[in-house]
């Protein structure tokens, strides 16, 4: 993606960056107040952002990942001063309907719980099978998740309602050599706080590659994403 820009989140799609569209779809599913974790190019997007929280009258607090090389999982960790209370996280590159973060935000969730939006349709010609992180789940728990485990019938949408407990076992995983998100889910599943939500089917992109940024192209000029 280099090639189309030296911020990915900046990246536009059909005008818009995509960042800009992760924000405003969430809003469109309900979301009004937005945390903002930057690291890498951190100056250039939060001057975007602050042009675009006045110009969409958004509320959106800034959070600074200074270790943006090191895994994502600390990106989630650097807020926990910040949130509290239950939040949705997602993924500033992970384009999708916003009636999945209003179906996702409607539910009933467990306390203590952390439930990760999950992609049944494990046929989808959308997913990029080398880059996709995968879910051996049942209909409401994981069994386990990873990119290269051979046992799925889900994919991860980079989708979640999130307790604080998300934060505590971000911090359990830390200690046990992991610091992605995916490490925290592990730590949730062996204590059976780590739950599934279908989203039914809609449709969501990660854009990652220009083979992703090409269908972006078409499905938001479709009026899909």
């Amino acid at each position: 993606m280099r090639d189309k820009g030296d911020s990915k989140p900046l990246i536009e799609i059909d005008g818009v960056p995509i960042l800009e569209r992760v924000i405003l779809n969430s809003r469109a599913g309900g979301l009004d107040d937005f945390y903002i974790v930057t690291g890498y190019r951190g100056t250039k997007v939060r001057a975007f952002l602050d042009e675009l929280a006045e110009r969409e009258n958004i509320k959106i607090t800034h959070i600074v990942n200074d270790d943006w090389l090191r895994p994502n999982g600390l990106s989630v960790f650097v807020a926990k001063d910040y949130i509290d209370g239950p939040f949705v996280l997602t993924m500033c590159d992970h384009l999708f309907d916003p009636e999945i973060i209003k179906d996702l935000i409607s539910s009933k969730h467990d306390e203590g719980t952390v439930t990760l939006c999950v992609d049944y349709n494990i046929e989808n010609p959308v997913i990029d099978l080398d880059d996709v992180t995968r879910v051996n789940c049942t209909s409401t728990e994981i069994k386990n998740i990873g990119k290269i485990i051979r046992d799925y019938n889900a994919f991860d949408t980079g989708i979640f309602y999130c307790t604080p407990a998300i934060f505590d076992a971000l911090e359990q995983s830390f200690k046990e050599g992991d610091e992605s998100i995916t490490g925290a889910m592990h730590v949730l599943g062996a204590q059976n706080k780590a739950r599934t939500f279908d989203i039914k089917g809609r449709l969501w992109l990660d854009v990652d590659d220009p083979m992703a940024f090409g269908k972006a192209i078409v499905y938001v000029n479709e009026g899909k994403l």
